[in-house]
């Protein structure tokens, strides 16, 4: 649902040119939960109407231990606790990408190579979404919350358009990834100027979602899979509850142009302004 309008189709104002048939939707996430916490709805949306979904997660998980005892195995700890929380929304096991970069770390990682020689997150990524061909691609807010989600949403901005480049001809054959969109984890999103309908307005996301409350609850029972952060997860399910209006429940998102072009058209007119008074 747009912030000013709303619609029964979501290619209206989420995907423009939407095909479920033929999509194959990326959801990128910093770390394993976050996608759940940000952009759930959108998920079994796109899971509903029989697109492709994929579930991309940047981090390992090894910063998530809440009791010292899991730290040497937290991470395979949250690997299967990650594979039960998306199948219990219907993500498939294999379409769950791991790139397991270290947590706390991303940010060292936005690079083709590393100093060590060790290719990083433009080398991974290209190469897996040229595999992939997404058509979509749901990134991470990048706007203080986390600088493993800045980092994250750094990549897919950056990264993503260069799947559809005639760069790194080894990784694989260039494929252009139709829209993007940006979801927030827990934070507001950049306080620039929105843009509906080609008006700026004040409001930091441009696109609401919005579900009845079993939604929600499955959301939040996939949530609870992750055991080892039991609770972490129950206070951002019951902050989840500042969502509900009306008896409905809210996601919000921002669609965004990660690689706009300039608009010269102002320019030429000051110009054309300018050489009439000469």
């Amino acid at each position: 649902m747009d912030a000013r309008k709303k619609s029964e189709r979501i290619e209206d104002f989420v995907f423009p040119g939407w095909d479920p048939k033929n999509e194959r939707v990326i959801f990128l996430g910093p770390h394993d939960d976050d996608v759940l916490l940000g952009a759930g709805y959108l998920l079994l949306y796109c899971l509903q109407e029989g697109a492709e979904v994929y579930v991309a997660i940047l981090c390992d998980g090894s910063a998530g231990y809440s009791r010292l005892e899991d730290k040497d195995k937290i991470v395979d700890i949250r690997r299967v606790e990650t594979v039960n929380a998306y199948s219990r929304v219907g993500v498939k096991k294999e379409n769950i990408i791991r790139f397991d970069y270290p947590d706390f770390c991303l940010i060292d990682y936005l690079s083709l190579k590393l100093p060590t020689g060790r290719y990083a997150s433009t080398h991974d990524v290209v190469q897996k979404f040229r595999k992939i061909k997404p058509t979509r691609l749901i990134v991470p807010n990048e706007y203080r919350e986390h600088m493993d989600h800045k980092a994250a949403s750094w990549i897919g901005s950056f990264t993503g358009p260069q799947v559809g480049d005639s760069v790194l001809a080894d990784l694989g054959e260039p494929f252009r990834i139709r829209s993007y969109l940006m979801y927030s984890v827990w934070g507001d999103f950049s306080p620039e100027d929105a843009l509906i309908k080609g008006r700026a307005v004040n409001l930091r996301g441009n696109l609401v979602l919005v579900v009845s409350p079993d939604v929600e609850e499955m959301i939040a029972n996939a949530l609870r899979e992750f055991k080892s952060q039991t609770k972490i997860i129950e206070g951002l399910v019951e902050k989840r509850r500042e969502r509900l209006i009306n008896g409905r429940y809210l996601e919000v998102y921002m669609r965004y142009d990660p690689r706009p072009e300039m608009d010269l058209s102002p320019y030429k007119d000051a110009i054309l302004e300018i050489d009439k008074g000469v």
